[in-house]
């Protein structure tokens, strides 16, 4: 049955206004850096909220939303991410990443220690979920993986913007955050998100991003 459609109430702005608020966010977002030195400064939940509310409210395939935040600041949990996380990670290093890889990593400066995990107020957890129980049986959802990949650009965007930093933290394999937050077998980890303020004495790396003209082309070549 097709879904009751409403007016799309829009506002409308003059090319004017949106050139001047698309330069005031490009500006904003030209400062963003993953952060991987956290303070401990507390963020209020109902902040934490809205900001995944922003991330929710990403299109995606058939209005499925095929994925779960799980919030955590419980010092406990965060620990028990830290370790099985560092475990996973120190695997990887000495194991699993090929000699190129580890070369594209050496002027960020990581290694198998993340003690941001445990010092951010808060970790988000997006879990992708690929199908779903209905009637006894399994419902695909369509476009998981990319629908899943918008709702974390929303919320990382609108983090830097409302004033706080994140990270996208990848251990692999991930499923140790599926054991330990009790999720089911078919939500699949996603990202790991430390949420918080930078350290006051936080560094990152100078690096030099590629050139727009690198990730654009109008029209044909």
């Amino acid at each position: 049955m097709p879904a009751k459609m409403i007016p799309y109430e829009f506002p409308q702005r003059s090319p004017d206004e949106i050139r001047k608020r698309a330069r005031a966010v490009l500006s904003e977002m030209g400062s963003r850096r993953s952060c991987r030195c956290f303070s401990d400064e507390p963020v209020p939940r109902e902040l934490v909220e809205m900001l995944i509310a922003v991330g929710h409210s990403a299109p995606s395939g058939a209005n499925r939303k095929p994925w779960r935040f799980v919030a955590i600041d419980d010092p406990r949990i965060k620990r028990e991410i830290r370790l099985a996380a560092e475990d996973e990670e120190r695997e990887s290093y000495d194991h699993r990443m090929p000699r190129e890889w580890l070369e594209a990593l050496e002027p960020i400066g990581t290694n198998a220690e993340k003690p941001f995990l445990e010092i951010a107020p808060w970790l988000v957890v997006m879990f992708r979920i690929d199908w779903e129980e209905a009637g006894g049986r399994r419902v695909p959802n369509y476009y998981p993986a990319e629908s899943a990949g918008i709702a974390a650009g929303f919320f990382l965007m609108t983090c830097h913007l409302a004033g706080l930093a994140t990270l996208t933290h990848t251990p692999s394999p991930m499923k140790f955050l599926r054991e330990i937050l009790g999720r089911p077998v078919n939500e699949k980890p996603f990202l790991l998100i430390p949420v918080g303020y930078p350290a006051a004495d936080c560094m990152v790396p100078d690096l030099v991003k590629k050139p727009l003209t690198n990730a654009l082309q109008w029209n044909k070549t």
